[in-house]
């Protein structure tokens, strides 16, 4: 079964983009080609163990095992030398995207405390889209008697968008709710 938000693109997010910015060709029209989802945790410079949990709740929310990353060079103001684990990453594509991209929109964000929209200045020129979440807690896959810990996260859409405004419209046609 394809997910519901690939299915809603597909049948009428891209025929109104394709309307709204007037595409001659349909290969033009802006899709979404992946999802970013990263944490880097401070505290595991002195104890690996809290980077493992994360990846392990990164890992729930997102339904594929994280990614370990290092750190790229040492800066000695924070005790961080190169090669040390310091965060986790993954990347959504396809079915998993879609399927992710859902349950934020539907679920995880509108139980954010004091919502009134995303951020709309999060987008990089040329049509990527970047938001930071405060809590993990806000996804309904984790159980908040076993976090021992509350970690941030960022998200970033990419997308084939060649503009801010082209990204903007993919993703609010999407659902994703943007402030005014």
């Amino acid at each position: 079964m394809e997910p519901r938000l690939k299915v809603l693109y597909r049948d009428s997010a891209a025929a109104g983009l394709m309307e709204e910015f007037s595409y001659k060709n349909p290969m033009q029209i802006p899709r979404l080609n992946k999802i970013v989802v990263n944490t880097s945790i401070k505290e595991a410079i002195t104890n690996v163990k809290v980077l493992d949990a994360a990846a392990a709740e990164i890992a729930l929310i997102t339904g594929q095992k994280p990614i370990i990353r290092k750190a790229r060079r040492s800066i000695a103001t924070f005790k961080l030398r190169e090669g040390m684990p310091i965060g986790a990453k993954v990347t959504l594509r396809r079915t998993q995207m879609w399927e992710f991209l859902d349950r934020l929109v539907t679920v995880a964000i509108p139980r954010i405390r004091d919502f009134r929209g995303l951020n709309p200045h999060g987008f990089d020129g040329r049509g990527n889209y970047s938001l930071g979440l405060t809590e993990q807690i806000i996804f309904p896959e984790i159980d908040y008697d076993m976090v021992k810990r509350v970690n941030g996260m960022n998200i970033s859409f990419v997308t084939s968008a060649p503009t801010d405004a082209e990204g903007r419209a993919l993703l609010r046609s999407l659902g994703m709710p943007f402030r005014k």
